[in-house]
């Protein structure tokens, strides 16, 4: 029988560090902990997870109250939404390690006990600029929270209860990332704003109680000293690319759309920041790169093994965590400004049409681990991958402005299906081969991936859109009787706002053929911003097919790990 993942032998690190640790079988094998014990530690983690992804979508359909009830900018109504990725993704890869030198379980506390505050924080914020800092503040609990579930969950389960507990794990993912919004919705329309971030005071509560109750402690603390000046450059790095790539579209990716607090003193009229962000981020990263060989090589501690990137499996299992998080964040991107624009859809109708999506991910996620015994769990992403791409090319045929939530619900569904399918096998090709005591790293990496694939989903979905809305707009309203200049403020308040400014116009007097121009106009630069997550999609299917089982062998032989695991 395949086996989705196995505990591989240690490497010559691992080896090296016996001595200094506490060296046990795997839990499966020495019954460190209950299987009972393990399954209960599972769904503590994977609350974990849930309440950090819904956070990190609830946001977009707040926004107009939050703007309203805080007199927030253009421009801060973007950091609110950016902010927590941004964070998230910088702190991702040192928090990762973090976990496996100082303990998963207690990392996991910690980050709850941050986001738990920082939650607080937010639903007391007096103005934007509080609750843009809240939000960076989540972004670290999050950090800290992601890679300690993953990297525990590695390491108290193995064989088959492995595959089913990274189904369960990856299916969350996908689906609590849909459901953030129609949560959003529902306490939005019922209560405000503020309950959304409120809610998770006791929710963090219970999620720390759980932990120190339920969950084993494990480490691999066997290495001496921190890697500071990698640390250092993986947060400078990924913190320059990410908001490089958030904010291209709305300051311009060379030519500068509007002024930027980010120029400098003799900057180049007329040019965007981003360009300098994007290349400060490439020689960071290619430092980080070099510092890290160059450490690993004499064997000094290292917080981005390079040996890591040169396993097949968890270098393209990367690639493809990318390009899954550019289809989805693309999609809860565009779709809800696209029923808000056209049909005035409030946050519950937007949360509604956008429920197919989460079901169908939910109901993937248990199905996948069964699947997967079957047809390798290589093969389960392949098919995942598939049904998406089918999906958003169903989805971008269906798009013009007769179609409401209802006409996008069975693409939604089939799409969440196979996002479910795709995400809940993924994490375990990705960590086939991935020696236990790097699972903190390993974990990191593959979550900063998605986070870096969501900022360039939204980077790249958001230009495709907002440029499709200024050509496809101006074009419509060439045929109305509005002069050129009210024609050409027209295009540009439907950019600056998204085009929510399109409801504006159909309640102003005589603007009935502006407003049908601006809906239609809208319509086509959905569909083409659709269609262009199709296209991101289906290098996400190549990539995948590249993918391979890791190696197998039996459950009750798993081979000694170096790592440290406490009761």
């Amino acid at each position: 029988m395949f086996e989705a993942h196995v505990s591989p032998r240690p490497s010559q690190d691992d080896r090296l560090s016996v001595a200094a640790t506490v060296t046990a079988p795997s839990p499966a094998a020495d019954g460190t902990a209950s299987r009972r014990r393990r399954r209960l530690a599972l769904v503590v983690m994977s609350l974990g997870v849930s309440l950090i992804v819904v956070d990190a979508t609830i946001v977009g359909v707040l926004l107009p109250q939050i703007v309203e009830g805080l007199g927030a900018t253009t421009d801060q109504a973007e950091w609110t939404t950016s902010i927590y990725s941004l964070v998230f993704a910088a702190l991702l890869i040192p928090c990762g390690r973090a976990g496996d030198l100082a303990g998963r379980r207690r990392t996991f506390v910690l980050g709850t006990a941050i986001f738990t505050a920082a939650s607080l924080l937010a639903a007391a914020a007096g103005d934007a600029a509080l609750l843009i800092a809240a939000r960076a503040l989540q972004g670290l609990g999050a950090s800290l929270i992601m890679p300690a579930t993953l990297a525990t969950v590695n390491a108290i389960f193995t064989g088959r209860e492995r595959a089913v507990a990274f189904g369960i794990w990856g299916s969350l993912i996908g689906g609590m990332a849909a459901l953030g919004p129609l949560l959003g919705g529902a306490l939005a329309a019922s209560l405000g704003w503020r309950w959304a971030f409120a809610i998770n005071l006791p929710l963090g509560l219970a999620l720390i109680a759980g932990a120190l109750t339920l969950v084993p402690e494990t480490r691999q603390p066997a290495e001496r000293g921190v890697d500071a000046p990698g640390a250092a450059l993986a947060t400078l790095g990924l913190g320059a690319l990410v908001c490089g790539l958030i904010e291209g579209p709305y300051y311009g990716w060379w030519t500068a759309l509007r002024p930027s607090s980010l120029d400098l003193p003799g900057w180049p009229r007329g040019l965007s920041p981003v360009p300098l962000l994007l290349a400060l981020a490439a020689a960071l990263l290619v430092a980080l790169a070099v510092v890290e060989r160059t450490r690993s090589a004499a064997g000094r501690p290292v917080m981005l093994d390079p040996a890591l990137l040169r396993i097949a499996g968890f270098r393209r299992g990367n690639a493809v965590a990318a390009l899954i998080s550019v289809g989805e964040l693309g999609l809860l991107f565009v779709l809800p400004l696209f029923l808000a624009g056209v049909h005035g859809d409030d946050p519950l109708q937007i949360s509604l049409a956008v429920l197919p999506l989460a079901l169908g991910a939910f109901l993937a996620g248990p199905f996948a681990g069964r699947l997967t015994e079957r047809i390798g769990p290589h093969r389960v992403v392949r098919l995942g991958l598939a049904m998406e791409v089918g999906a958003v090319l169903g989805l971008g045929w269906t798009l013009d402005a007769a179609a409401g939530g209802r006409d996008l619900a069975p693409w939604m569904l089939l799409y969440g299906v196979g996002l479910g399918l795709a995400s809940a096998q993924l994490t375990s090709v990705c960590l086939a081969e991935v020696p236990p005591g790097r699972a903190g790293q390993a974990s990191g990496i593959q979550s900063t991936s998605r986070q870096v694939g969501a900022a360039l989903g939204i980077a790249i979905v958001g230009a495709v859109f907002a440029a499709g809305l200024g050509r496809e707009t101006a074009h419509r309203l060439a045929g109305t009787s509005l002069s050129p200049e009210r024609q050409a403020a027209v295009v540009q308040e439907l950019r600056d706002s998204a085009g929510t400014h399109a409801r504006e116009l159909e309640r102003t007097p005589g603007m009935r053929a502006a407003a049908q121009a601006a809906e239609h106009g809208l319509a086509a630069a959905a569909r083409q911003a659709v269609l262009a997550t199709a296209a991101v999609l289906a290098l996400g299917l190549a990539a995948g097919m590249r993918l391979r089982p890791g190696p197998s062998v039996p459950e009750e032989s798993a081979p000694m790990t170096t790592q440290k695991i406490e009761v």
